[in-house]
């Protein structure tokens, strides 16, 4: 599926409420249950998608004040999905802007790039950030401030010399690693571990992919969908070890833990495909934290128990939205989509229901998406045709068979019906007769209630 394809099914707008947490810490900055909603200036701090979106949103939802946009990278935003998904065929970065999706310099009055912001603190009249030495000024000043910080690649400090893969120099270190005949081991079979596996196997390298638990996504797909994926690493000559830990990585070596005992793995190149975390180390004791150090918010983008001025959106943000619980930050699609409710409410506007969470991905030559919640209870309806299939969440209780979420692969012609029947935290029933019939569209499966 084309980006431009999943763009034009993408819903926009959402809303919702969180309760509040509470707030004993002296240190952190004051709660002000006051609403700003007709900011005059707003710093946006993050250059990635979410920054740049959180601009355009601004600008094409009228706000013609002063806006300022500091990024940590030098480079304008670029897409990210691309440096796994296409790692060998795109090997420039991809311009946000020529994707159509905004271009900072016309957006913001300033650009701030390859500038950190290093504090926050209250203002008299909103927030002020601080940033790191470089051009430009050292300190800003706004009526609102919106945290789009993004994420860094999580790897223990002891994996000497092992690559990650989150922006487009580590694209470019790894890519140049990865010649035919490479032996790689990728630790973690989650999206970017499975995207990167399956293009250094067709391109000529010895990949082994070590994960921890028992199957392939299960964390994100569950463990009965996430098995039937594990046979695409066998068919692409992908040695997959799964329930295996990594005990240590050395230059040359991955030692493994595993039931059957223990061994020492060679490899020219140790990929940490292990998840990412919210950069939001400098923000510890001044704004409330989650238990992975991302921004606690509700699906406008209030920090919880921030104050008044505080938005945050992206992967550094672990929303809050009725009927679906806490959907964690670390997607595209939230990146893209969550600044327009953000903005709605800064401005005063009303915003459309919540999209459903959507995440898609490229692996081993099959298009995978998944939509919506997967409970650890959830049951399983399958739409199977023999060309793709469908695994649709379902909770079974009095009121009958619920749509919690699904997962598709090859079958696109499911993922925008999932993304209608679960926008804004909703559960419709379904006849699981019509449900699991895969000629069936999938409207068609729902019942009234």
């Amino acid at each position: 599926m084309r980006k431009g394809e999943v763009l034009d099914m993408m819903a926009r707008d959402y809303r919702g409420k969180v309760p509040d947490l509470p707030a004993d810490r002296p240190d952190l900055l004051p709660r002000t249950a006051d609403r700003v909603t007709h900011p005059r200036s707003v710093v946006v701090v993050g250059a990635g998608l979410a920054g740049l979106r959180t601009a355009a949103e601004l600008r094409s939802q009228g706000f013609d004040g002063e806006l300022t946009v500091v990024g940590a990278e030098r480079l304008p935003p670029y897409d990210r999905p691309p440096l796994s998904k296409e790692l060998f065929t795109r090997t420039a970065p991809v311009w946000l802007a020529e994707d159509g999706l905004g271009d900072l310099h016309e957006l913001a009055d300033t650009v701030l790039l390859g500038r950190r912001a290093v504090a926050l603190e209250q203002a008299d009249d909103g927030g002020r950030v601080h940033l790191d030495a470089g051009d430009g000024p050292d300190e800003l000043r706004a009526d609102a401030v919106v945290l789009a910080l993004g994420a860094v690649a999580s790897i223990p400090t002891a994996w000497a010399g092992a690559l990650t893969l989150h922006t487009a120099d580590d694209a470019a270190r790894l890519r140049a690693a990865l010649i035919p005949g490479t032996r790689l081991v990728v630790v973690g079979a989650g999206w970017i571990g499975a995207e990167v596996a399956g293009l250094a196997a067709a391109r000529g390298c010895e990949v082994t992919v070590v994960e921890m638990a028992p199957v392939p996504l299960e964390r994100q797909l569950g463990p009965v969908v996430g098995a039937r994926t594990a046979d695409w690493y066998a068919e692409a000559g992908v040695d997959l070890r799964c329930s295996t830990r990594v005990v240590s990585v050395r230059p040359g070596e991955v030692d493994v833990a595993a039931t059957a005992g223990s061994s020492t793995l060679r490899a020219e190149v140790v990929l940490a495909a292990t998840g990412v975390r919210p950069a939001t180390g400098w923000l510890d004791g001044v704004v409330p934290l989650g238990p992975r150090g991302a921004l606690p918010v509700d699906a406008t983008g209030r920090v919880t128990d921030g104050p008044g001025w505080l938005r945050a959106v992206g992967d550094c943000a672990d929303m809050t939205v009725p009927g679906l619980g806490v959907v964690p930050g670390g997607h595209w699609d939230g990146a893209l989509n969550h600044p327009a409710l953000l903005v709605a409410d800064l401005l005063g506007r009303a915003a459309p229901p919540v999209p459903a969470p959507y995440v898609f991905s490229t692996q081993f030559g099959r298009e995978l998406a998944a939509v919506g919640a997967v409970p650890a209870a959830a049951d399983l309806l399958l739409r199977e045709d023999g060309r793709g299939w469908t695994a649709l969440h379902v909770a079974r209780g009095p009121d009958g068979v619920r749509l919690l979420g699904g997962a598709t692969v090859d079958r696109p012609r499911d993922v925008s019906p999932l993304r209608k029947l679960l926008a804004g935290g909703a559960r419709p029933a379904l006849d699981p007769a019509l449900a699991a019939d895969p000629a069936v569209p999938l409207r068609r499966a729902t019942l009234p209630g």
